[in-house]
């Protein structure tokens, strides 16, 4: 009997929210998938914090060429003051977080210690870091660790192959663009993740809300923060 090895492939983004975390606890290996193009606007250079006065954006000024058609690995950081104007927003607004000296413990060296000229780079770090802190071992790889072939399915059908993948989870916004009887064709399993009915947690500055990076969830909860996920070992 062939050993089951679930991957998931996902775009890096920047501090991410609870649910990435969620998908990486819940395979094998997760494959940061860097060779896509470069989008503005999107969660690969920011991400949401709380505050009094509602939810805001933290976003890290990248380098962008032309009409920005570059790959994610490729795009360059503009720049280092926004770590420290990153870590005094942060500072600012959960300095009263229950858990707030615990994550600043080995967060606060990464803005103030650590200059990054690469977003892919950049994101991994933090995402490393985050999964370290949440004891999420899962093996994280590059894409640019293998060769990619042409084809939106084809090329995650390919990627997941090459780990050694035997089924393949998904968010469920690939179901615009995944072609579902490909995937079964090259004998894979495709799994739609689910990321519904999270619990709410303790948060700061009135009504709740689940869209935001998972510093806020780390802030408040600590150690704790695994009850209000779903996929990590307990």
């Amino acid at each position: 009997m062939i050993p089951i090895k679930r991957v998931a492939i996902q775009q890096s983004n920047y501090i991410p929210w609870k649910g990435y975390f969620d998908m990486i606890a819940a395979v094998d290996e997760f494959i940061l998938f860097d060779d896509m193009q470069y989008t503005r606007r999107d969660w690969r250079n920011r991400n949401l914090i709380k505050t009094p006065n509602g939810v805001q954006w933290l976003s890290v000024p990248v380098q962008v060429k032309g009409k920005y058609h570059q790959k994610i690995k490729e795009t360059e950081i503009d720049g280092t003051d926004w770590q420290t104007s990153h870590w005094n927003l942060l500072r600012q607004n959960y300095r009263h977080a229950p858990h707030f000296d615990d994550i600043a413990e080995w967060l606060e060296p990464l803005y103030r210690e650590r200059d990054f000229i690469n977003l892919s780079k950049m994101n991994s770090c933090f995402i490393e870091a985050i999964c370290n802190y949440l004891s999420i071992d899962t093996v994280i790889t590059n894409s640019w660790d293998y060769e990619l072939v042409d084809g939106k399915t084809e090329r995650l059908c390919d990627l997941c192959r090459k780990a050694g993948g035997t089924e393949y989870i998904s968010g469920p916004a690939a179901k615009d663009y995944i072609d579902e009887v490909i995937i079964k064709d090259m004998g894979i399993k495709l799994i739609w993740f689910d990321y519904s009915n999270y619990p709410e947690y303790p948060q700061l500055w009135g009504e709740f809300t689940h869209r935001v990076t998972i510093l806020d969830l780390l802030f408040n909860c600590g150690k704790k923060s695994t009850q209000y996920m779903r996929y990590i070992k307990k």
